[in-house]
């Protein structure tokens, strides 16, 4: 694929504004350096990729059969699956993610395409029991064009979950990817060429979240967006959207809590409550960012994640550690602030890890760091600090924990940890959020597990069946016969 350009219409374009807009230096976070380059989109250049999937939309890919649709996603996830290595390569180096976590993504985008193509043609209406002499129906339409902003912490796993669906259920696509990291889904694209899909069925566009992004959620040929990131940012999405009442499907973060309550099988709890934090340098929506510990099991449980997390070394990607380096020097800037306000509040560190000494001094590197007893009030136990920061706190009984639970804005995932049934029960129906785990987080990532928030983490499902329902809009068909 040529470097600094856009795929629109099965074809590699130019920006419409080049080469006046010089392009945008892709860095690698390992060592801070530019190693490519990536287009610099606009609004003229989203126009040009929303009338291509209009055009597709009401061509030669909105009149294929949904059956045929899924041949053509199973094509594509097979040529994906070929491709496994090189794309896992591709989205290490551009994110700084280890090597074992890109692998796990590039095979995830490949289970998300052979998920939603074997549903392409399952996806049914209702006949509706109505008046004698009518015959009342339901069915499932595509929305038409659906625009895609994805973020950098999970550019395969999150296209393939989001596009997939789009695709399955009849839709054309445009997708702005995050300007910090794009390169794998434009390898995508490319092998999307391979794979026989239609012209304009897919289409990427490049640049700045307040050029392209911005122009995208605007656009009058835009029938639904599709966007993962921050609340700010989706309020923003929202508010552009609404101008043209464009629906919106928002995945917006979270300060998910970890409970353990003192009859928890401890052993299986502290490997995932660690996992939970430091996967991907803890730059996930859904990262267990909370440890909420029962008071007689609290001091034990924190011994041993101190030497948890004093053993966790970090460094560049292709070295394959515990975790890589974070996204950008922006991002690491970030947590240096909340590491630092802690700091100053008193707030105790009590384990971190180590940043191996082969690491480049100009990569964005951060240690995991464990502190001990944040107040529920505190900053680091109410905002996302999407990166390897656990805060611990101790509650004494069941309300209590519930009251912590959900004591922050957020509500996108939740474990919990106890041995009791009755318990677990009362607790998945008490905590507000989209996604409840008991004696497990995350179940293996689960392509088939619909995923969402409550509150400020967003609203719609993505992810498993539920995610075609929101890629469609139901028209209902009522017919007087007499």
């Amino acid at each position: 694929m040529p470097e600094a350009t856009h795929f629109i219409g099965n074809q590699w374009v130019a920006p419409a504004k080049s080469p006046a807009i010089s392009p945008i230096a892709v860095l690698d976070p390992s060592d801070g350096q530019p190693f490519s380059r990536i287009a610099r989109g606009d609004a003229e250049d989203i126009d040009r990729a929303v009338k291509a999937a209009r055009a597709a939309f009401e061509g030669d890919w909105g009149r294929l059969a949904a059956a045929e649709r899924g041949r053509l996603l199973y094509a594509l996830a097979n040529t994906l699956a070929r491709h496994h290595e090189e794309l896992a390569q591709i989205e290490a180096r551009d994110t700084g993610k280890p090597l074992k976590q890109a692998r796990a993504d590039a095979a995830a985008i490949v289970r998300y395409f052979e998920f939603y193509a074997g549903a392409a043609d399952k996806l049914h209406g209702e006949t509706i029991p109505y008046q004698q002499g009518f015959t009342v129906f339901t069915v499932r339409e595509p929305h038409g064009v659906t625009g895609h902003i994805i973020p950098w912490n999970y550019p395969l796993q999150i296209f393939g979950r989001s596009v997939a669906a789009a695709l399955a259920t009849g839709n054309a696509c445009v997708v702005k990817p995050a300007e910090d990291a794009c390169l794998s889904l434009l390898r995508v694209a490319e092998l999307s060429l391979e794979a026989g899909l239609p012209p304009g069925a897919l289409n990427i566009v490049t640049g700045y979240g307040a050029e392209a992004g911005a122009a995208l959620a605007r656009h009058p040929g835009i029938d639904h967006i599709s966007f993962t990131g921050s609340p700010a940012t989706g309020t923003l999405i929202s508010q552009m959207a609404a101008e043209n009442h464009t629906p919106v499907t928002l995945e917006l973060g979270g300060k998910s809590p970890q409970i353990i309550f003192a009859d928890a099988d401890m052993q299986a709890v502290l490997p995932v409550v660690v996992n939970a934090i430091v996967q991907n340098a803890g730059q996930t929506c859904s990262a267990g960012s909370r440890l909420l510990v029962q008071r007689d099991a609290y001091e034990s449980v924190l011994a041993h994640l101190a030497e948890a997390f004093a053993a966790l070394r970090v460094g560049p990607s292709q070295d394959d550690l515990d975790l890589g380096p974070l996204i950008s020097a922006r991002q690491q800037q970030r947590v240096w602030d909340f590491l630092s306000e802690a700091q100053h509040d008193g707030v105790a560190v009590m384990s971190q890890g180590e940043v191996v000494g082969s690491a480049p001094e100009s990569g964005f590197y951060q240690a995991p760091t464990l502190l001990r007893d944040v107040p529920e009030s505190h900053r680091l136990a109410r905002e996302e600090v999407f990166g390897p920061v656990l805060a611990a706190m101790p509650f004494t009984d069941e309300a209590h924990a519930v009251r912590l639970a959900n004591g922050t804005p957020y509500g996108l995932a939740a474990g919990v940890w106890t041995c009791d049934g009755a318990r677990q029960m009362r607790l998945a129906r008490s905590i507000r959020a989209g996604q409840v785990f008991i004696n497990n987080y995350g179940a293996g990532g689960g392509v088939e597990l619909p995923f969402g928030g409550m509150k400020h983490s967003g609203h719609g499902r993505e992810k498993g069946f539920e995610a075609l329902y929101g890629f469609t809009t139901l028209k209902t068909v009522a017919i007087r016969h007499g």
